[in-house]
């Protein structure tokens, strides 16, 4: 060792203070980490949600742009662990990029903020422009700061430990991965119950600005803690980036054997040999090596398709289920918690009991077998969401088509009315009453007759595509279209509204202050529960309570004896009905897609990190990151140019695509041929006539564990 390491070495055990035999600078890290991971999984529980309902955005574009967000940030991670290793160091680049993403995190709260571009106060943005343009600035830097950090906090906190530190080093990195989890787990459960709130400065609308802001908050604390640290830590300089290495080595071999493509030049064994006449060759087998498990990869972005769009696609059908567990309400965005959970019941479960009773039983269960199962699992899991999806389907509303127009009629009217819509539908509706459902015509204009004394005709233009109410009220010459909405409420909510019967005007305490005689009122959204409306007059009030499930729309029918009869008379016409498939349904697919998880994700690291050099770790990880950024990408082709009409049927399109890459991915493994990376290592530094340093390291370890093992048994004897 040269002198200017052993002094390095010295400042390194200088500046290592402990507490319980580990270095007090990990407490930061741990802290750090905790923090940024509630942050990331808090924003994205909640994201795909915002999308759809803040800025109004349809299914299919929300559910892109959420997964061109997440690919982002699985591809930034390659750019962070290049600057790190090459310009920077790790503590620098966590710090910087750090930096960037609490302001990303800060930008997309205030993007959610409605009251700043709502200038008539209707709780709605004027300027969707705006919130859209800052919301992308914020998620950008939010890819750049969580993808660039992801590399480094790990290593950085391994970074702390000496040699004699072995046993705290596992346990950090136990507490660490620990960490992780429960920060997802906490954050996926908090932020849609935050979200779920009400706030604003004008109008009480969804609360995303909490539901975004303490993921920033959390964001900007994590940042603290880690500067809070600073004097403390351990910060090794950049020792130049192996991914930057292994990609010029490719290179060269690449354009030399293009050069060289004339038969007059012989054929090599393998063509990465190309580049033999620049780079060593221990390096060039270790890159070999490398590509060997990287071209297994190409079919594994297909799992990760299929696997993040439980974030999008099934939170979004959660937002067509109940949620009512009687005990508890859950919101749509929280059943993403079931994944966590599954996890660290199921890795466990897997790695102490499934596994070795397999093995037991005499099967070879090898990692890419496990994989491959993996997928099929996951493959399960959306013929699962196919068949909820299908449930779904029987239950809702059987909206218009662009061609057709959909008719309800009310009956505000003192007595019962024949009403002839032309040319062949009558309808008896009694007072206070309604149709019994939608009429469907496919014509837009229309006569309506009533049996009145005398007869009232009047004549309608419906709007194609659309669902209208006909209010008959005490007078029926004055008889009216309403347009009604024609798709469930949004997030789960009820729409109501109240049409006046009454003979004067009145107050509905959260609805409409003034609404006026034989006027309906426009839609507000309610939560699920029961809820109560006052009634009043200015002399006169009673109360109205309705108990609500998720996502129905209801009509209520003020009659002219309102106050006589105590608001007891209303009368509810349920024009959607409420969700009735539940959400427990979701559970199996959930269970199939982490079981699916557990034995592709953790299997597929293992068996990479087995069939790798020590030295090209990172590469692999690079690879891995990349088959998840390429599989959302998948998603994001799919939703913008599939365009199947049937969303069960997109789940099926997805399921039948994993299990012919799953196919492929069997006979790839079936053909491929497990290695010991040190062995091959060692035997080309024999053949250089290099020693072996990892080798002789190890021999002399266990020399002096023998050593240490013969000392002791002669301590037992000489006790005895």
């Amino acid at each position: 060792m040269t002198d200017e390491k052993m002094d390095e070495t010295k400042k390194k055990r200088k500046k290592t203070a402990e507490c319980c035999g580990y270095p007090i600078s990990i407490f930061f890290i741990v802290v750090n980490e905790f923090c940024e991971r509630f942050s990331y999984y808090g924003m994205r529980a909640v994201l795909v949600l915002y999308f759809r309902y803040f800025l109004l955005w349809d299914d299919d574009l929300a559910t892109s742009i959420y997964h061109a967000f997440v690919a982002l940030c699985y591809l930034t991670p390659i750019m962070g662990a290049i600057i790190a290793d090459s310009w920077l160091g790790k503590f620098k680049t966590i710090i910087y990029l750090s930096i960037v993403y609490a302001v990303g995190q800060v930008v997309m709260a205030v993007s959610t903020i409605h009251d700043i571009t709502d200038a008539d106060r209707d709780g709605t943005p004027d300027n969707f422009t705006f919130h859209v343009a800052l919301s992308m600035l914020g998620l950008i830097l939010i890819a750049l700061g969580t993808g660039g950090i992801k590399p480094c906090v790990a290593a950085f906190g391994g970074d702390q430990f000496q040699e004699h530190q072995s046993r705290q080093l596992n346990t950090f990195f136990s507490v660490f991965y620990l960490c992780i989890n429960a920060g997802s787990l906490l954050s996926t459960l908090i932020t849609p119950i935050l979200r779920a709130q009400e706030c604003g400065i004008h109008t009480q609308q969804q609360c995303y600005p909490l539901a975004f802001g303490v993921p920033a908050a959390l964001m900007v604390v994590s940042l603290v803690v880690f500067i809070a640290g600073s004097g403390m830590y351990v910060k090794t300089d950049p020792e130049g980036n192996i991914i930057w290495a292994v990609c010029k080595c490719i290179g060269f071999a690449i354009k030399n054997r293009f050069r060289h493509r004339s038969s007059v030049h012989p054929k090599r064994e393998h063509w990465m040999d190309w580049a033999n006449e620049k780079y060593d060759k221990l390096l060039i087998a270790q890159v070999k090596m490398v590509l060997k498990v990287l071209f297994l990869y190409i079919p594994l972005p297909m799992f990760w398709t299929l696997f993040d769009q439980k974030g999008s696609r099934w939170t979004l059908q959660a937002t067509t289920m109940s949620g009512d567990f009687k005990a508890f309400i859950l919101q749509p965005d929280q059943m993403q918690t079931v994944n966590p959970i599954l996890i660290l019941t199921m890795v466990p479960i897997m790695d102490r009991i499934i596994f070795p009773l397999i093995k037991k039983c005499g099967l070879d269960f090898s990692p890419l077998k496990r994989m491959t199962v993996g997928m099929l699992f996951a493959a399960m899991a959306f013929v699962c969401a196919a068949l909820v999806q299908i449930e779904i389907d029987k239950t809702l509303p059987n909206f218009p088509s662009s061609s057709e127009s959909q008719l309800k009629v009310v009956n505000i009217y003192s007595s019962s009315l024949n009403v002839t819509i032309s040319p062949k539908d009558t309808l008896l509706i009694d007072s206070l009453e309604s149709s019994a459902g939608y009429v469907t015509l496919d014509h837009q204009n229309i006569t309506v007759s009533l049996n009145t004394s005398p007869v009232v005709t009047k004549a309608f233009s419906l709007i194609k595509g659309g669902r209208q109410t006909l209010i008959i009220p005490s007078d029926p010459s004055i008889m009216y279209l309403q347009e009604d909405i024609k798709s469930k409420p949004r997030e789960g909510k009820n729409a109501v509204r109240f049409v006046n019967g009454w003979t004067a005007v009145l107050n509905i305490t959260n609805l409409d202050p003034n609404l006026e005689p034989t006027v309906i009122s426009n839609y507000s959204l309610v939560s699920q529960g029961t809820r109560k409306f006052v009634l009043s007059n200015g002399a006169q009030s009673c109360e109205f309570s309705q108990k609500f499930g998720f996502g129905s729309s209801y009509t209520f029918l003020i009659p002219s004896t309102l106050f006589s009869t105590d608001c007891e008379s209303i009368k509810a016409v349920e024009d959607i009905q409420p969700n009735s498939v539940h959400m427990a349904l979701q559970i199996p697919q959930y269970f199939l897609i982490t079981t699916g998880e557990v034995m592709f994700s953790v299997t597929g690291l293992q068996f990479s990190y087995s069939q790798a050099p020590k030295n090209m770790k990172s590469v692999l990880q690079a690879g891995w990151l990349c088959t998840n950024a390429v599989g959302n990408i998948i998603v994001l082709i799919v939703a913008e140019l599939g365009k199947l009409p049937k969303q069960w049927a997109e789940y099926l399109l997805f399921a039948s695509l994993l299990v012919a890459v799953s196919i492929i991915f069997s006979v790839m493994a079936y053909f491929y041929t497990y290695i010991d990376p040190a062995e091959i290592e060692a035997q080309i530094r024999r053949e250089q006539g290099l020693e072996p340093e990892d080798q002789k390291k190890e021999t002399l370890e266990m020399e002096d564990k023998d050593k240490d093992q013969k000392n002791e048994q002669e301590a037992k004897q000489t006790k005895l």
